[in-house]
């Protein structure tokens, strides 16, 4: 059986790999040893990962991979990958697509990176209808990172919340540290848009990087006792000068434009229906923002066309949002294709 990060040859061709992700039930990609990635069917693949492993009676291990090269120390039987100035708790959550200028391609490849000295022992969970159900858990070396799953285009339109639990630690530590809590919301939008992929230095590919590290320095202000935030507070109001406190004034207008090239850099692949989808929760999403912010009034600009967009806009303000009133924007302005919601009177 076959799977992500398994080494493989060429059954009829000279070469081989690494795979990186799944294009069906049948073909794998494949990344040579000159990085780049092409797809081959499983049936003309021979899996040297699973060979070795039959070989030497081992229990596969979990994909894992040294982020940087450094100087390697022994702990027990596994490796300890130790790099100056690494001491602080980092860790990330990493989406990497095969191809991040067309993310939806492929496979999208989910990492956790431990940039830092500590091993992390990690409990990987979705949450979808008020439940967690563990996807996955391990131990992470130092300065390493650890592959999750993969997603493909299919997933978009169902994602989970994505939890960790992570635990931290070093050799002969003298404390222990706390726990790391961490959920993640992601937005499918984002992978729609070419920018949310950006060069790092953890993947030969562009990823997103999204942070699990908590802010240490609000950690470490929960440790304080009152007497210590109290001088904090004193030191504060001797050196600040007094600020005059101005009310802000709601923004009268909004105006949000749907057309699709606004909301996401490319649509190659898109069907209709999830273009659609991409546009509604963008209206969603901005009502929410308007009502929270006191925005007085929201225009959505969905153009004319054949009217299907305009009447998605009308079921989901009804259905969601039914104690605000909307009706055509000015003609003047939009001609017949803007809808203006009506968030506040004044």
């Amino acid at each position: 059986m076959i799977k992500v990060g398994d080494k493989v040859k060429f059954l009829n061709d000279v070469g081989g790999g690494t795979v990186t992700g799944f294009v069906n039930k049948t073909t794998v990609n494949v990344e040579g040893t000159d990085n780049f990635v092409i797809p081959y069917p499983i049936s003309q693949l021979v899996n040297i990962s699973e060979t070795e492993r039959i070989v030497k009676n081992e229990i596969p291990k979990p994909e894992v991979e040294h982020i940087k090269q450094a100087t390697q120390l022994t702990y027990g039987k596994d490796e300890w990958v130790k790099l100056a100035g690494k001491d602080s708790p980092d860790f990330y959550f990493c989406f990497v697509p095969n191809d991040a200028k067309n993310p939806l391609s492929g496979k999208i490849g989910l990492w956790l990176v431990n940039d830092s000295n500590f091993l992390v022992l990690y409990y990987y969970s979705h949450y979808k209808d008020e439940k967690f159900r563990l996807a996955k858990f391990g131990l992470v070396q130092p300065n390493s990172k650890s592959g999750l799953e993969s997603i493909d285009q299919s997933d978009l339109t169902d994602l989970p919340d994505f939890v960790f639990r992570l635990f931290y630690f070093a050799e002969e530590e003298k404390k222990l540290h706390p726990e790391v809590v961490k959920k993640f919301k992601i937005n499918p939008t984002k992978f729609y848009k070419e920018k949310s992929f950006q060069p790092n230095t953890f993947f030969n590919k562009n990823a997103m990087l999204l942070h699990i590290t908590p802010n240490l320095q609000s950690v470490e202000l929960d440790k304080l006792t009152d007497e210590d935030l109290q001088k904090i507070i004193h030191s504060k109001e001797v050196v600040s000068e007094p600020k005059i406190q101005e009310r802000t004034r709601p923004v009268d207008i909004v105006e949000v434009d749907l057309h699709i090239q606004e909301l996401i850099d490319n649509t190659a692949g898109l069907s209709n229906k999830e273009m659609l989808c991409i546009q509604l929760e963008k209206v969603e999403s901005e009502m929410r923002s308007a009502i929270k912010t006191n925005v007085k009034r929201i225009v959505f600009i969905h153009g004319l066309g054949q009217g299907v967009l305009k009447q998605e806009v009308v079921k989901l303000l009804r259905s969601k949002f039914p104690k605000y009133y909307f009706q055509d924007a000015s003609f003047k302005e939009y001609g017949y294709g803007a809808t203006m919601v009506i968030l506040k009177r004044g």
